[in-house]
């Protein structure tokens, strides 16, 4: 039978994370998704599945027990809202060095600074552009919805471990503070030590007689191996560009003029597209469900029909970068987008698409 519940996005991925058999959070409040860690508080997983929940002392000690975890195999998770990530970057750095699987929740709020509790979505730079230093990529998952907020847990995880790659699910305040219905799946048991010790080997589960030490770093001095290194770690996301875009079309098929939007964005221009076609206007939205890697390709293969692209975002327009590099510069891209956590209405997207496509 199935089991539905009306929850929160942020209570979604608290208990979506003991339902997948998560070893470990460890976390630090912050506006708005402090519901995350007050969810597994509530829920008291460390007596049911044996995982452990930790309020760490600030988010770079957060993002540090995560790499303790990681480097062991563990499933291990944390999360947090934009000021709380920009301090974890050093770690998340440092996990894309040591080739780490994690997930990491970003719900965002607005900024720059110490901003506003309200939603934006100013965040997808520092999310798809790697934000701490160094050549390196994490798996970013865009959900548009509570039940995705549930689902995207254990997909993250997947990938994270098939790529050992930190992955991030980046959300907004909106989506982790709405309450909808979820589906939620069934419990998954937490692997054993012996399970892990098999499935990866690359993890500091102990030496055995029959192998060397694991050692899990991502300090290399000599400059040659390190480059090595780096041109290794950029097959790993060549690969995840192939392999792993994820994306959802609306509408598509007779579209002459197209919204790019994800997360709360693309919910707004759902109903845009249903005001443009009632006007008799062919709109269509690509919603981009994986950052990175972006559906380029997708886009490209809609170019042929297109008259013009609008890019929505809850940002002063950074999305919008990569939807131009996507497609061919003679096309008309423009973008749309408030900040600061202020909102905009499907009428408003609408008229931004007549004004700036259509009539611009």
């Amino acid at each position: 039978m199935k089991e539905i519940r009306l929850m929160k996005g942020n209570e979604a991925i608290a208990e979506a994370a003991i339902r997948c058999g998560v070893d470990a959070y460890f976390g630090y409040p912050i506006t708005p998704q402090s519901e995350v860690m007050e969810t597994l508080m509530d829920l008291r997983p460390w007596e049911s599945t044996g995982m452990e929940v930790l309020q760490a002392e600030s988010e770079v000690a957060s993002i540090n027990m995560v790499y303790g975890g990681a480097a062991c195999g563990k499933k291990v998770m944390t999360s947090s809202s934009s000021p709380g990530i920009s301090l974890m970057q050093e770690g998340l750095t440092y996990l894309a060095g040591a080739e780490l699987p994690c997930l990491v929740v970003n719900v965002v709020r607005g900024g720059p600074g110490l901003g506003t509790i309200q939603p934006a979505q100013s965040d997808y730079f520092q999310a798809v552009k790697g934000g701490g230093h160094g050549d390196y990529k994490l798996i970013v998952l865009a959900p548009a919805s509570v039940q995705e907020m549930a689902d995207f847990v254990e997909l993250a995880f997947d990938l994270a471990f098939k790529y050992r790659n930190p992955a991030m699910i980046l959300s907004d305040g909106m989506i982790g503070q709405m309450m909808e219905k979820v589906e939620l799946k069934a419990f998954k048991p937490r692997w054993t030590n012996d399970e892990i010790a098999q499935m990866h080997p690359w993890a500091t589960t102990g030496k055995p007689k029959n192998r060397k030490r694991n050692i899990i770093t991502s300090v290399e001095l000599d400059p040659l191996k390190f480059e090595a290194f780096n041109i290794k770690l950029q097959a790993k996301y060549k690969a995840i560009e192939e392999a792993e875009v994820r994306y959802e079309k609306i509408m598509c098929d007779d579209a002459e003029y197209l919204f790019v939007a994800y997360g709360s964005s693309a919910r707004i221009c759902r109903k845009a597209v249903e005001i443009l076609r009632e006007k008799g206007i062919k709109a269509g939205l690509l919603r981009p469900i994986t950052l990175f890697p972006f559906p380029s390709n997708q886009l490209k293969e809609l170019q042929p029909q297109l008259k013009g692209i609008l890019a929505v975002e809850l940002s002063m327009g950074q999305m919008v970068e990569d939807v131009r590099l996507s497609v061919d510069s003679k096309l008309k891209v423009e973008h749309f987008g408030r900040a600061g956590g202020a909102i905009f209405s499907p009428e408003e997207v609408a008229e931004a698409l007549e004004a700036k496509i259509i009539g611009g």
